[in-house]
């Protein structure tokens, strides 16, 4: 017990010094609760140990946070938080890490992605240049110099088409001294053929784009009009929700066009089976899960595939 007594004093003075002034949620608070506290108070219901959750906000609202601190730092074996018995002991800095939570409030924040971006007057142009500058803050680095103009055409015709700029092109955008050299650039790469090509690829790799069934002998299917579908929906700009519905129920639509019909060829994209002796109802589950899985992941952003054998949380 003396000895238990001692290191929990020390605990607070040692960890302080390695801990963050302004301490967050989701950076440093999470990742505790998830590895430490979750597996009873957290989103599974049925191994739930009490009404407490320190997941969300609301499953703790009632609690005083202070009594947080007090069970992580509780001398007796019969109170302290994690339980002993778990083999699930927070370190040191974890400890401080939470004391300094609950002291500056305890505040919870949602999941990263769905936090909108804070906008900065300094040297961020893009929604892009946010994410990039608060990474270069943390480590403690500053921006790079802006690129010379060969540098900026090569990148940008890159990721717009997937292919290097001519001699003759670079020629003529390091010749251009106008102050919208740049954004008439780009303009020529979003009218090229090849930009559709480009954009097409991420979205034909997430909805498992493939012209072969995948499995035994990986028969050939013809899937290359919805493939050139989709490269001529980025090419037009189709408006998003167009893009969507036109895939997913395009069939649907009234008096729908051919284009609509091949649009739902999304839906077919998932491997097919014909080898002798399998049980067609099985492989019918299986197809329907692929869809569910693949619509869940490219238009949610969220993945659903453990809900096949779980409660999704």
């Amino acid at each position: 017990m003396k000895y238990w007594i001692t290191l929990l004093a020390m605990m607070p003075a040692t960890a302080a010094t390695d801990i963050p002034q302004s301490v967050e949620f989701n950076r440093d608070v999470r990742p505790i609760l998830s590895d430490r506290c979750f597996t009873c108070h957290g989103p599974d219901q049925a191994n739930r140990k009490s009404k407490l959750r320190l997941d969300i906000k609301s499953g703790s609202a009632y609690l005083d946070k202070k009594i947080i601190v007090e069970r992580i730092k509780s001398t007796s074996k019969a109170t302290r938080m994690p339980p002993v018995y778990s083999g699930n002991a927070l370190e040191a800095r974890e400890v401080a890490l939470l004391e300094r939570w609950v002291e500056q409030g305890a505040k919870y924040e949602k999941h990263w992605s769905f936090i909108p971006l804070k906008t900065r007057p300094e040297w961020a142009n893009t929604g892009i240049d946010h994410f990039v500058l608060d990474k270069l803050k943390r480590e403690g680095l500053q921006p790079s110099p802006e690129a010379d103009r060969a540098h900026l055409i090569r990148r940008v015709t890159f990721d717009l088409t997937g292919l290097p700029p001519t001699p003759q092109e670079v020629e003529a955008f390091t010749s251009d001294q106008s102050p919208k050299a740049y954004e008439k650039l780009v303009d020529r790469l979003l009218k090229s053929p090849r930009y559709g090509e480009r954009m097409a690829i991420r979205w034909l790799d997430a909805a498992r784009y493939a012209d072969t069934n995948g499995y035994q002998n990986d028969a050939e299917r013809n899937m290359w009009r919805w493939r050139d579908w989709v490269i001529e929906a980025f090419n037009k700009n189709k408006p998003y929700n167009e893009f969507i519905v036109e895939q997913v129920a395009g069939d649907l639509l009234p008096n729908a066009r051919r284009d609509q019909i091949i649009a739902t060829g999304f839906n077919r994209n998932h491997r097919g089976n014909s080898e002798g002796g399998i049980v067609p109802e099985e492989y019918a589950v299986e197809y329907v899960v692929d869809r569910v899985d693949t619509a869940s992941t490219v238009f949610l952003g969220l993945t659903v595939g453990c809900a096949r054998c779980h409660d999704h949380k």
